[in-house]
């Protein structure tokens, strides 16, 4: 098996997803999500040639490099069917949390399940009490017996294992320990979980604990520690599900550049009418901050991970927005064809990412429990006056520069420094401005320095606002918008010498665009209002459309029309 798949390798290896009988295609996924029907023939492709892999570090088998590579390789099976992500990487959290506190015969278990193409489940969660973990039921009783049921477990009616986590105390983050037990254990009853109206055919399941009896060799680290070790692995889970937004939003945006282009109405290109050509331009911004969001995250977690207890939620925020408002800005250009299962663009392709990227939002965790997690975090990054290094910065979003390995076990649940994202613009804007030729872009800088720098009183305005209980979560969504526009500034800057999005080295087109759109949805207004500064966005989006490569800042090119599926061996 390969261990260097690449995007370029992951085309080459699916072939033109444009191509009706191409069985790793958009015509395969549709009519699988019309059928229920898991990717399976899909899912063997990829594992043939090492996907699965990715995800998994070296010591283990495994040939992950970084986040970023990973993503934007992800995104490459993504943008074909989401689906892939389930199908090939629901091991992930299984697998961070044996790499943050598992004994080493545990790993060398579940490495082996992962490295062969098998899955480990994950169960945390339970129908009655959803993102309140503090309240599960599931529980270890005296005799050494597990009882209750935890349900939407990722592939767990196939999976070899299961990681589950389990009341052991009576109250508390440390009433809960974990185990790591075999998923045909003797009283463990597994059954499909609700089918859900995206991601169809996906393998969720309920597990139901009746008795199982659990060895003392499962309990996984120390008792005690099983809620706070997933909640830390759930960060880089919530990273990686950005690849599946992205996968979606970039097949939904050009899917309808496309159709825009070649419809007339009135003798005019649609994609040329005043209307549609706001809306799109809307929708490109979206895509365009949210990959520079996710990038950045994709490199942050490698530098800082002691503060992505804060920066997960909020690029999960602002990309997982993001690529709804990207949805339903398409849908309103393709209008009926949006709803039509067939003589439709992509024949019923629109409408299963319509419902995939719903599913998306939430796999995770929920819009609003997101923004709680970081919400309980403002009161303290607001009382810090922190400075990052400049070299910090640098590091992150230099798209150059190497990134030191990634360390799991320097993740917490509460940022103890300053999120170097924020208060760094402050430091930079002044440059910026200085070196920005376009005096609209110059302006947004100052508009976002402002803003960043108002942070702090606004947030001790929510925390005295006592009689408003949504203070605080609004609050949190602000600091997210605000973060990523931040997070947009870093990237133009620390690779003004370089192309990004296809552009000239220090083009500056699409941060206008990504700025206007992020400042606006912080300030809770439509980005529509300002129109004419989104227009770059779309340029730049329908020009990677049309030299068929990658919506992402160092774009990918894409498999070539027609091109059919490669051997594994070859896409390496």
């Amino acid at each position: 098996m390969s261990r260097t798949l690449t995007p370029e390798g992951v085309e080459r290896l699916l072939g033109d997803p444009e191509s009706a009988d191409n069985p790793y295609g958009f015509a395969a996924a549709v009519a699988r999500d019309e059928a229920d029907a898991h990717p399976d023939e899909l899912c063997r492709r990829l594992v043939s040639a090492g996907f699965h892999l990715n995800y998994l570090p070296r010591e283990w088998g495994g040939g992950f490099d970084s986040f970023d590579r990973a993503l934007t390789l992800v995104r490459a099976a993504a943008r074909r069917d989401v689906n892939v992500m389930p199908g090939t990487m629901f091991g992930i959290i299984a697998a961070t949390c044996l790499q943050l506190h598992g004994s080493e015969r545990q790993r060398e278990r579940v490495a082996r399940i992962l490295t062969g193409g098998g899955s480990v489940g994950f169960a945390l969660t339970e129908a009655g009490h959803g993102s309140d973990l503090l309240a599960g039921e599931v529980r270890l009783d005296g005799d050494g017996r597990l009882h209750g049921e935890k349900w939407m477990v990722g592939n767990g009616m196939r999976c070899e294992a299961v990681y589950v986590v389990a009341r052991t105390g009576e109250r508390g983050p440390g009433a809960f320990s974990a185990f790591l037990l075999d998923a045909d254990a003797d009283g463990l009853v597994r059954e499909p979980a609700p089918r859900t109206g995206g991601m169809r055919g996906v393998d969720t399941a309920r597990l139901r604990f009746t008795g199982v009896r659990v060895p003392e060799d499962a309990l996984v680290g120390k008792a005690g520690e099983g809620l706070e070790v997933a909640i830390l692995a759930q960060q880089a889970v919530r990273l990686m599900s950005l690849a599946g937004s992205l996968g979606c939003a970039d097949t939904a945006l050009r899917l309808t550049l496309g159709f825009a282009a070649g419809r007339r109405v009135a003798g005019t290109p649609l994609l040329e009418a005043p209307h549609s050509r706001r809306e799109l331009a809307v929708a490109s911004a979206a895509l365009l901050a949210a990959d520079a969001v996710a990038l950045a995250a994709a490199r942050g977690i490698h530098v800082v991970p002691e503060v992505f207890s804060v920066w997960a939620p909020a690029a999960k925020h602002v990309v997982a927005e993001a690529g709804d408002e990207l949805v339903r800005r398409c849908a309103g250009v393709l209008a009926t064809r949006s709803v039509l299962r067939e003589q439709a663009p992509g024949g019923g392709l629109f409408q299963k990412l319509q419902r995939d990227t719903a599913v998306v939002r939430v796999i995770d965790a929920s819009p609003l429990a997101n923004l709680r997690s970081y919400a309980a975090q403002i009161p303290a990054l607001a009382g810090r006056d922190e400075r990052p290094e400049p070299a910090v910065l640098h590091r992150i979003f230099d798209l150059g520069a190497d990134l030191p390995p990634y360390r799991p076990e320097r993740l917490d649940l509460v940022a103890r420094r300053a999120d170097p994202v924020l208060p760094g613009l402050v430091a930079v804007a002044g440059a910026v401005r200085a070196e920005l030729t376009d005096p609209r872009a110059a302006a947004l800088v100052g508009r976002l320095a402002d803003a960043v720098a108002a942070l702090g009183a606004e947030a001790a305005a929510a925390r005295r606002r006592g009689a408003d209980p949504n203070a605080l979560t609004d609050a949190a969504e602000r600091h997210a918008w605000l973060h990523a526009a931040a997070a947009c500034v870093h990237l133009w800057w620390a690779n003004r010498q370089r192309s990004l999005y296809g552009g000239e080295p220090g083009a500056s087109g699409w941060l206008r665009a990504v700025l206007s759109f992020l400042l606006d949805r912080a300030a809770g207004t439509d980005p529509r209002r300002h129109g004419p500064d989104l227009l770059p966005a779309l340029d730049t989006a329908d020009a990677l459309r049309k030299g068929h490569r990658l919506m992402t800042a160092l774009p990918v090119p894409l498999a070539p029309e027609s091109a059919r599926p490669c051997d594994p061996m070859e896409a390496s």
